[in-house]
C-alpha cells in the first residue's frame, strides 16, 4: 500500500483525541468501520443502566422524581452545545420519524390555509420521505420530491420551492456522504417563505454542526450513530427558541402538556422545548444515552473533524490502485464536501465484499444497490485501525475470497 503501517502509527502518536478510545467497549479482533448505523459502546454507559436498574430496584416510582421525568431535557442540553443549539433549544425523545411528523404538523399549522405543501429530496434516507408522504395523504396535504441529485440553488430553485411550505432535508447524505450548506441552504429556503427541517442523522457527533449560527429553526437526529447513544437510543428535537410557542405539535401527548400531573382534560401545550415530548420514556435506555452525551462536552469537534477527514482520506489512498482494475467507483466526496464516511459502489460484488470484510472482523455495511459504506469515527478509532482494515480490504479483493458462495447469503439486516 502507498501509505506505511509506520505512518499510521506515527498518526496515532500524534493525535489529540488518542485516549478516548479507552472508554469504549469493543470487541478483540474488530476494526468498526460502522459507527455510522451504529455506535461503539462507552463504558460509562453499562455503569449508568447498572445504577440505574439499582435505584429502579430500591426506589421503584419515586426513580421518577431522581431524575427520570426530566431526562428529555436534561439531555437536550448535554447534546445543544454538539450540535450549535442553545440551552433549552433541544430536547431528547421518540424517534426521528416521528419528530419529522410533530415538525411538519406544527410547521403547516402555523400556515393557517389548511393547505401546505412538503417537498422532500430524493436519494435520501427513505424514512424522511415516507413520513411526508403518510402525513401528507392523511392530512390533505401536497407531497414533491426534490430530485436526486438536483441543487436547491440557482435556475432551479424557482421551479423546486413554488408554493412550498416545508423542505426536508438530511445535512449530510446518507449514501455517498455529500455534506450540505446548511448556512446557505437556509437563507433560500426562507428567502421564499418555507421553512427547513434538517436531519443530522449523519452529522451529530461526526462533524461541527452549526444550527444557531446557520439560522436554522428545525432539526432532528438520532443519538444512536456517531453519539454512541446503544441500539434503539431516543432522537432529538431542535426548535429554535423563538419559534417554540407558535401553535401545535401534532402527537399531543401528556408528557408535552403544560401541567401534565393536573390531568386537565383538554390539551394545553407547554411552552418551550418539552412540547415537542408525546408520552412515557425509557429510564434505562435514557442513563445509557446520558453517559456517552456527558463524554462530549470534553470533545474538541474541530479536532474531531480534523482527524475524521484524515482517517476516510488515509483509507482512500490505501485502496486507490485497486479501484479501477476491481470495477469499484469511489463516490466519495471531496474533504470539505463530506460527511465523516467513505462510500464505494460495486453492484455486482459490493455486499460479498462487505461479508467477507465482517468474517475477517472488518465491520462495514452495504447498501443496495452495490453501495459499500465506512465510517469513521474518531473517538474510538485510530489510524493504525483505518490502515489494518484497509490491508484487509486488499488482500479480501487480490485473494478472491469474495467470490466465495457464503459470502452471498443475506440477513434480513444488511
Amino acid at each position: 500500500m502507498a501509505v506505511t503501517l509506520d505512518s499510521a502509527r506515527e498518526l496515532d502518536r500524534q493525535d489529540p483525541l488518542a485516549t478516548f478510545k479507552e472508554r469504549f467497549a469493543l470487541p478483540e479482533d474488530v476494526l468498526y468501520l460502522d459507527g455510522n448505523s451504529l455506535g461503539a459502546q462507552p463504558l460509562a454507559a453499562r455503569k449508568a443502566v447498572a445504577e440505574t436498574m439499582d435505584q429502579w430496584r430500591d426506589d421503584l416510582i419515586k426513580g421518577w422524581n431522581q431524575g427520570w421525568f426530566d431526562a428529555p431535557e436534561r439531555l437536550g442540553n448535554l447534546l445543544a452545545p454538539v450540535i450549535g443549539a442553545g440551552e433549552g433549544e433541544v430536547v431528547v425523545t421518540d424517534n426521528i420519524t416521528l419528530n419529522i411528523f410533530k415538525l411538519l404538523g406544527y410547521i403547516i399549522g402555523q400556515r393557517g390555509d389548511g393547505g401546505g405543501v412538503v417537498l422532500s429530496e430524493g436519494g435520501n434516507f427513505p424514512t424522511d420521505g415516507y413520513i411526508a408522504q403518510g402525513f401528507s395523504r392523511f392530512g390533505g396535504h401536497e407531497h414533491r420530491f426534490l430530485p436526486e441529485g438536483e441543487s436547491l440553488e440557482g435556475e432551479s430553485l424557482e421551479a423546486n420551492l413554488a408554493g412550498v411550505d416545508v423542505v426536508v432535508l438530511s445535512q449530510v447524505n446518507y449514501r455517498t456522504g455529500a455534506l450540505r450548506d446548511m448556512a446557505a441552504t437556509t437563507r433560500l429556503v426562507h428567502a421564499h417563505g418555507a421553512e427547513v427541517i434538517w436531519d443530522l442523522a449523519h452529522s451529530a457527533g461526526a462533524l461541527p454542526v452549526d444550527l444557531n449560527g446557520s439560522g436554522a429553526r428545525y432539526a432532528v437526529g438520532c443519538t444512536y450513530k456517531y453519539l454512541n447513544g446503544g441500539p434503539g437510543a431516543p432522537a432529538f428535537i431542535y426548535v429554535q427558541r423563538d419559534n417554540q410557542r407558535h401553535g401545535w405539535q401534532p402527537l399531543s401527548g401528556w408528557h408535552g402538556h403544560a401541567v401534565p400531573f393536573a390531568f386537565d382534560e383538554d390539551y394545553e401545550p407547554a411552552g418551550d422545548i418539552t412540547r415537542f415530548r408525546t408520552g412515557t420514556h425509557s429510564a434505562l435506555v435514557y442513563s445509557a444515552l446520558e453517559a456517552s452525551l456527558a463524554m462530549w462536552a470534553e470533545v474538541d469537534m474541530h479536532a474531531l473533524r480534523t482527524k475524521s477527514l484524515a482517517m476516510s482520506e488515509l483509507f482512500r489512498d490505501c485502496l486507490a490502485d485497486l479501484f479501477d482494475p476491481y470495477g469499484i467507483t469511489d463516490i466519495t466526496p471531496a474533504a470539505g464536501e463530506r460527511g465523516s464516511q467513505v462510500s464505494l459502489i460495486d453492484t455486482e460484488h459490493g455486499f460479498a465484499i462487505v461479508q467477507a470484510l465482517i468474517a475477517r472482523g472488518v465491520i462495514g455495511d452495504y447498501r443496495e444497490p452495490g453501495l459499500m459504506r465506512f465510517g469513521f469515527t474518531p473517538l474510538y478509532l485510530s489510524f493504525e485501525d483505518v490502515w489494518q482494515a484497509a490491508r484487509h480490504f486488499r488482500e479480501v479483493l487480490e485473494s478472491g475470497e469474495y467470490r466465495q458462495p457464503r459470502f452471498n447469503v443475506r440477513s434480513a439486516v444488511t
